[in-house]
């Protein structure tokens, strides 16, 4: 009975680190803080990157991508 007592506590224990992590996590999902948009094929596409000096970058791959 001793053991179980001591497994339980342990479930308990990573169930309360999940639920602290888990708000952290959530709130980075899908976010564009910190990011920076590029505006694509006339304004009609916008993405965002974590680099400004990749910008440049980003627009000759999409362009080559898109065949022009």
């Amino acid at each position: 009975m001793k053991n179980m007592k001591k497994v339980r506590s342990l479930q308990g224990q990573n169930q309360k680190t999940i639920q602290s992590i888990t708000p952290q996590i959530s709130a980075t999902c899908g976010s564009i803080k910190g990011k920076y948009a590029v505006v694509l094929d006339g304004g009609k596409t916008t993405i965002f990157i974590s680099d400004k000096s990749l910008e440049a970058e980003t627009i000759e791959r999409y362009n080559q991508r898109r065949g022009r």
